[in-house]
């Protein structure tokens, strides 16, 4: 009868299904697509938070270094998926490095599509 109850257990966690939050799409000019995901949670958005907190110290180098780490901290929890001439990049790691890679124009297209992003989804936060 024991054996029957420890698989009754373990057969109850099978049926369920994790939630899965929307997510968002944004295209550059250049067709590029960067997409975002719709939650974030309490930790990430005290995190973010606290990051953009310290941008506002005095030293001008702390202060953008800061700020670059909220915004790629932002990135970092928001990020699903961005696919850059066609290639799909997924994972983290793969999204942060492309990131730190990533041109002027294309940070700046990120900024502006997280900001896009936080207005409509977590308008609570500080824009990036």
């Amino acid at each position: 009868m024991r054996a029957e109850r420890r698989l009754g257990v373990a057969r109850r966690g099978r049926g369920q299904r994790r939630l899965k939050a929307p997510s968002s799409e944004y295209t550059d000019a250049e067709g590029n697509v960067l997409t975002l995901r719709g939650s974030l949670t309490a930790g990430s958005r005290r995190s973010y938070t606290e990051a953009l907190a310290a941008a506002g110290s005095s030293a001008a180098a702390t202060r953008d270094d800061a700020w670059q780490r909220a915004g790629e901290l932002l990135f970092e929890r928001l990020a699903v998926r961005w696919v850059i001439a066609g290639v799909p990049l997924e994972g983290q790691r793969e999204l942060l490095g492309r990131l730190r890679f990533a041109s002027p124009q294309e940070r700046a297209w990120v900024r502006s599509a997280l900001r896009e992003h936080c207005a409509e989804h977590f308008p609570e936060l500080a824009p990036p």
